[in-house]
């Protein structure tokens, strides 16, 4: 019995160090986040409309810009002149002839 007891705690030292090896550091370092988009400016745009997507947020429809100038937080370019600021590509500029460029 004393022997197989003597067995057991060496083989578990010869092993421990091992699993020891494979685990991650205490301090992994950590994936920053992606930075959030900026949200249109209100001034910028020719329209106001808004929808509520699939996700349940809010979000600007498509407008075309006072200035032509591509707005803060566009997604794209719809195929119309008008710029998206939709948060999936996954129907993106459907009302306006579709995506003409992605920004």
């Amino acid at each position: 019995m004393r022997t197989l007891l003597t067995t057991l705690l060496l083989a578990a030292s010869l092993v421990a160090p091992a699993f020891a090896q494979l685990a991650p550091p205490a301090s992994a370092p950590t994936v920053p986040a992606a930075p959030k988009k900026a949200e249109p400016n209100e001034a910028d745009l020719q329209t106001h409309n808004h929808y509520v997507n699939k996700a349940g947020q809010d979000v600007h429809s498509p407008a075309k810009s006072v200035d032509g100038k591509v707005p803060a937080g566009a997604s794209a370019k719809c195929r119309d002149g008008s710029y998206s600021f939709s948060k999936s590509r996954r129907g993106t500029c459907s009302r306006h002839g579709g995506v003409a460029a992605w920004l």
